[in-house]
Order: structure tokens, then C-alpha cells, then sequence
């Protein structure tokens, strides 16, 4: 039975940051529940000399008391863990989450004495294959703000055939799917919703993986991308490609940009390592990273690492003093080589030094004029950059404006097959317009037509990118 099928429809839920808002309601009912207490305390309390509790037992009143439903609602758990033969009475456990002593008195009703406790959701104080079985709860991998170092811990800490059970609120397929492929050593046993009738849980779907040294199939990153049926429907649920060349592209880019879905306002990607986007023909900071990415770009709280690749040295020192941006003074290309840029200018004045701006990039080898040392910048192997790079359990987004050159770079991207690591990009396809401005003789700047950019979307959403027209 494939993965697939343990699974509940696709269904979206918007991603609040539902640990913080735990954390609080936790905090406001202790702050309530301390003020009534001491309230109560010094009603009780007339004078000094007829107080009769002892410093121990004032203490032990304002210590936390045990929330039996909890304790009902996960002893449950555990006995049905126990019933179906993935824990043991003698199985050397190790819990993880809050809230702790929940979770002891729960292990204690089941009949399991041999248990460790921890709150860390990144690296556990524990020996490697230390226990037989592993329970996480929806405050643990949930809340972890690095998933990949804990899933790492919890793989690490594990003994080979045990049990690691995960308690999630996530619901899409998506989300479950990322989970999973932080486990790539475990085998998927069961995945399913379960009841617990408590009110600080919402939704609970249980999982159960068990250790194994074979590792998990996941799709290929050296030829044709598998693309799972939960990323189809992504696809599919995006907002259409337009199909018809537009007359005026400026109006029609400002309304497809209203209409554009986003990944992340379509899937839950908590369960990631990484985050990335890659500005390629980033310009200037308030070209699409400042007036964009920062501003308007769905992150579900995720600090991402930035990435601005520009060849052009103009721009290169207003980066200098942009914190959390990595610029890379490159341009993208299919190899590591020397490259011309062309030059915006009047036909038959190529020495000119000054032209409207960089165009597409020319290799130095096979450059027919020369174009003075200013436009001449280094290449890099941008498929080559990404393989090595990036990881399939990293999120990467990818806005890429190079002026004609990114259907070289589509298809070096797709032999190699660093296309399947990325996914999502906003794509600005060059193409020569059927409609010329004016009565003025020009010269066709690009090879391609809009057809030619509308197949290259296609592919690419074939493929498993969920790719944007941009203009």
C-alpha cells in the first residue's frame, strides 16, 4: 500500500503560529489560576501567629496540579500503542514535549516505569540508540524550530526496528509528506486521525514509523522529477497560465500578480530544514527583494536565507550594508567561464561603454566583438551551485530575470535534474512581441516567442515546479 493512501484528502488550513498562542492560554490560565489561589490563601490567613502551614506545604499548594483529563486522554495512547505491539510494558521509552508530568502519570497507568522525559524539540541529552521506542507530541516536532536537527536527535537516539510514534495538527498532504521525508531511514507503519478530547489539542494525527537502515525512495535529482499526486493538485490548484499572448504585458503582469497562489498559502512547510529564495537578476535591494519577497511573499514565520545573484557591479554596494543577504556578484550561467553582456544601444555602436543597461549574457569564446572590460563578469554554474547546495527537504524559492537567458538555463537545470529541488519560482520569460511599438525598424532582440515561453512554463509545471509567469 503506497504512503498515499493513509492520507485525508487535501485540505488547507491557514498556519497560525498555533505553539505561541498555546504557550500563551497556558500562561494566562497559570497567572489566573496563581492570583485566585493567593487570593484565597490570604482570606484563610487572619494573622501570622494562627498560620499553621508549615514552609513545605506552601510550597507544594502552588505547585502545578496534574490535569487528570490529560492523563486519561494519553494513557489512552499509550495502552492502544501497547495493544497494537508498538510498545512494550519492558520497552525503554523516551517522551518528548509538554507537558511532562502528563505524560509520567500517563506512562505510570500503562504499566511503563522505564521512561525519560524532555521538553528539547533540537538536540536530546541522550546517548545513540538509547531507547526502544519514541513518542513525540504535537508540542514537539510541531514546535520545533529546527525539524531537521530533531528528527536527526530523534533517528540518532534510537535503537534499529524500534518505534518512533509523532503527534501532528498538521492536515495536508503536503506537510505529512515533508515529515516524512525528514524520516528517510524509518519505514511508515500507520497514519491516522485520532480523538483526543482535550481543549488545549485541536486536531491530532498520529504517526507511526519504525527504524530501518534501508533508506526511503524519494524522487530523482540526476534525470525526470517524480512528482507524488498531492503535488499535482498543488499544481492544479494554482492559478491558470495565460495562454494568449498579452498586448499590453504590464497591465496583465499587475493582475496576474493579484491572482497568484502561493505555495505556502496553499500547503503547511513547517517541516522543512531549510529556507531559501534565490533572486537571480536580483538588481537592485527594492527591485524584488525589498518591495517583494519581504513584503508580500506568504513565510508561515520562517526566516529565510537570502540569496542575490547580480553580475551587474553597480548594484554590489548597496548590498554591502543588507544584513541576512548573501550576494553572489555572478551571473548565472550553464558553466564557470568568463561572459560578455550585451548593451542596450543604438544599432552599430558597439564600442560605447555606456548603453540603457546589461542584456543577455554571451560567452567570452564566442563574443564576435569586443565589449570593453566593464561588461565582461565571471559565469557560474548555477544548476551545479543548486545541486550542491540545496538539499530535497530544503524549501527553495527561486525569482529569475536574465533577459533571454534563462532557457539555457531551464534546460541545464533540467539535465541535470537540480530542477526537482526547487519549489516554487516566479519566472519572467523573454519572448519577442507579434505586436512591434511604433513605425521604428527594429532588430529581433530575443529567439523565442511567447509560444515558446508558454511551453516552458508548461514543462517545468510538469515537472513538479509550481512556476509563475512574471513580467
Amino acid at each position: 500500500m503506497s504512503n498515499q493512501s493513509f492520507f485525508p484528502p487535501n485540505l488547507y488550513i491557514p498556519v497560525t503560529n498555533l505553539c505561541r498562542r498555546r504557550h500563551l492560554v497556558r500562561a494566562i490560565f497559570a497567572g489566573i489560576f496563581f492570583f485566585l489561589a493567593r487570593q484565597v490563601y490570604l482570606s484563610t490567613t487572619t494573622t501570622i501567629t494562627t498560620t499553621t502551614t508549615t514552609a513545605t506545604e506552601t510550597r507544594n499548594s502552588f505547585e502545578p496540579e496534574l490535569d487528570t483529563q490529560l492523563v486519561k486522554c494519553y494513557s489512552t495512547v499509550f495502552q492502544n500503542l501497547i495493544h497494537d505491539g508498538f510498545l512494550t510494558l519492558h520497552s525503554k521509552t523516551l517522551t518528548v514535549g509538554i507537558p511532562i508530568l502528563e505524560f509520567s502519570a500517563a506512562l505510570r497507568e500503562s504499566g511503563i516505569t522505564d521512561a525519560k522525559y524532555t521538553k528539547k524539540n533540537v538536540w536530546l541529552p541522550f546517548r545513540n540508540h538509547t531507547f526502544d521506542f519514541e513518542f513525540s507530541s504535537h508540542t514537539g516536532l510541531d514546535c520545533s524550530q529546527f525539524p531537521g536537527q530533531f528528527a536527526s536527535e530523534l533517528s540518532r537516539t534510537l535503537k534499529p526496528d524500534g518505534y518512533l510514534v509523532i503527534h501532528t495538527e498538521s492536515k495536508d498532504l503536503y506537510s505529512l509528506n515533508s515529515l516524512l521525508d525528514l524520516f528517510d531511514s524509518f519505514k511508515l507503519i500507520r497514519s491516522r486521525e485520532i480523538s483526543v478530547p482535550h481543549w488545549s489539542i485541536q486536531h491530532v494525527r498520529e504517526i507511526v514509523l519504525k527504524k530501518q537502515g534501508i533508506l526511503r525512495r524519494r524522487r530523482s535529482v540526476a534525470g525526470e522529477c517524480s512528482v507524488p499526486a498531492y503535488k499535482k493538485k498543488l499544481i492544479q490548484n494554482s492559478e491558470p497560465l495565460i495562454p494568449e499572448e498579452p498586448m499590453k504585458p504590464w497591465v496583465s503582469g499587475k493582475r496576474n500578480l493579484k491572482n497568484m497562489k502561493y505555495l505556502p498559502s496553499m500547503a503547511d512547510i513547517r517541516f522543512k530544514t531549510g529556507y531559501v529564495y534565490i533572486d537571480v537578476g536580483a538588481r537592485g535591494y527594492g527591485s524584488s527583494i525589498g518591495s517583494w519577497f519581504k513584503k508580500v511573499y506568504p513565510k508561515q514565520d520562517k526566516s529565510f536565507k537570502i540569496f542575490a545573484v547580480e553580475a551587474d557591479k553597480r548594484f554590489h554596494d548597496e548590498y554591502k550594508s543588507k544584513k541576512r543577504i548573501t550576494l553572489l556578484p555572478y551571473a548565472a550561467w550553464v558553466r564557470n567561464e568568463s561572459l560578455f553582456f550585451e548593451i542596450n544601444r543604438a544599432p552599430n555602436h558597439y564600442n560605447e561603454e555606456k548603453g540603457k543597461g546589461m542584456g543577455r549574457a554571451q560567452s567570452a569564446q564566442t563574443s564576435t566583438y569586443f565589449m570593453g572590460d566593464l561588461n565582461k563578469v565571471q559565469g557560474f554554474d548555477f544548476a551545479d551551485w543548486v545541486k550542491k547546495s540545496f538539499r530535497e527537504t530544503d524549501f527553495v524559492v527561486v525569482k529569475m530575470d536574465v533577459d533571454g537567458t534563462e532557457f539555457d538555463l531551464m534546460a541545464k537545470m533540467v539535465e541535470t535534474g537540480a530542477i526537482c529541488l526547487i519549489d516554487e519560482m516566479f519566472l519572467e520569460c523573454h519572448y519577442d512581441p507579434k505586436e512591434k511599438c511604433c513605425d521604428i525598424e527594429m532588430d529581433s532582440k530575443y529567439d523565442n516567442g511567447f509560444k515558446d515561453c508558454l511551453e516552458l512554463y508548461s514543462s517545468l509545471r510538469e515537472k513538479g515546479v509550481l512556476v509563475h509567469q512574471r513580467w
